[in-house]
């Protein structure tokens, strides 16, 4: 069996981090999302794998290669225009070679688990099979209607709830689905959609089947979603520590944390996990990391700084006396001595002219950004790349890309 990875959105939502780059690229736990569909697909022995790509297509194609270091053979193709799903899978599927063999389809921006598609591979029958998982809140997925393992109907984000099985959006399909693709409708959004593939062979009485998976599947909508999946997948991780000789000895570890090559934490540190932490770091000294933090390689962080449930991507620079909670930090960011990113609870946010309401937020930081020292950035912040916020400044408004603060 084939797999085709769907990586060409952008991923707009998770502004302003998909500004540099689409969210498939997006870390958790240090590694790209993308990773772990990929991890997933090849520990079910699928080592042939077309990715979609589009929006920083180089990135991804930068980071994944041709797919050796990961198990994988990865073919590429560029979905130059955005005409949606079902658009993206026809012009990967010559791309899968010859045969008639059924294959794999999937989102990038997911994260799963070998688990979470290995019953699908072993329940596929028919003309294609829907995964599905439950969920108690379904607001703003797809949902699936189902009898007897049949799919009877797939929704898009209906307005009430008519259905507590998600659709996935990773599917197994027929070769034959290239023809029921090429009778795809444009939807009202301007794109060809595969779910309205699948109503339209529903509606002629193809065989369209549902099977339900309760393993790991994640969807990261908004920036700071980030921060959840970051702390399940952290929950997972055992301790590692390659070189103990680079941590003082009166620096304190407790519960899993994993710490990369030449990393040093100096004196009086104290790190609670699970936490991880990438290579070439410089940890304090006294140092506080407490549990569901991620750090990035080349990271240093300064004496007596405070950093929880948080995300620093590589190449970030906190200085002393400084306090990080419920954010994340963007790549080669700068934080200068006693910088503040708040956390509140029940806060309102506003992005893509959509008011969100988070239980708990913190603030989310783009790429090149350089704070003075005694910033304070309020919780629910958005901050463009490439922003510049001078010393003793209360930042209390979202900004945009480029800009300066005074």
């Amino acid at each position: 069996m084939k797999a085709i990875v769907l990586a060409a959105g952008e991923g707009v939502r998770c502004a302003p981090l998909t500004n540099t780059r689409s969210k498939v690229m997006l870390p958790v736990a240090n590694r790209p999302i993308l990773e772990y569909v990929i991890s997933a697909l090849v520990d079910n022995g699928i080592e042939d794998i077309v990715l979609v790509v589009g929006y920083e297509k180089e990135k991804v194609m930068d980071y994944f290669g041709n797919g050796n270091d990961f198990g994988a053979m990865i073919t590429y193709v560029d979905q130059t225009s955005q005409l949606g799903t079902a658009h993206a899978i026809s012009q990967a599927i010559p791309a899968l070679g010859d045969g008639n063999g059924s294959f794999l389809v999937l989102n990038g921006d997911n994260i799963i688990e070998k688990e979470t598609i290995s019953k699908l591979i072993a329940d596929h029958a028919g003309d294609a099979t829907v995964l599905t998982t439950p969920r108690e809140q379904v607001c703003g997925y797809g949902v699936v209607m189902s009898a007897g393992g049949k799919v009877k109907g797939i929704f898009e984000k209906p307005k009430r709830q008519i259905s507590h099985m998600i659709n996935t959006g990773i599917y197994a399909f027929n070769r034959d689905i290239v023809a029921e693709i090429e009778n795809t409708e444009i939807s009202e959004r301007g794109e060809y959609e595969i779910t309205h593939t699948l109503q339209n062979m529903v509606k002629g009485n193809r065989d369209v089947r549902v099977t339900v998976t309760k393993n790991l599947w994640m969807d990261s909508v908004y920036a700071w979603d980030l921060l959840d999946t970051n702390a399940r997948l952290l929950a997972s991780c055992e301790s590692a520590i390659e070189d103990t000789s680079r941590i003082d000895d009166t620096a304190t570890l407790i519960g899993n944390v994993e710490i990369g090559d030449n990393t040093v934490i100096r004196a009086g540190s104290y790190i609670v996990g699970p936490v991880k932490i990438g290579d070439n770091c410089d940890i304090g000294p006294q140092v506080t990391v407490l549990p569901s933090t991620s750090i990035g390689n080349n990271v240093s962080i300064g004496p007596y700084t405070y950093i929880q449930n948080t995300i620093l991507m590589d190449n970030v620079r906190v200085e002393s006396h400084s306090h990080i909670s419920e954010s994340i930090i963007g790549f080669n960011c700068n934080l200068g001595p006693y910088s503040i990113c708040e956390a509140d609870k029940d806060v309102n946010i506003e992005i893509e002219n959509e008011l969100v309401h988070v239980e708990k937020s913190g603030v989310v930081i783009g790429d090149d950004c350089k704070f003075g020292s005694r910033t304070l950035t309020e919780a629910g912040i958005l901050v463009g790349d490439n922003c510049t916020v001078r010393s003793g400044t209360n930042v209390d408004r979202h900004l945009p890309a480029n800009s300066t603060v005074l």
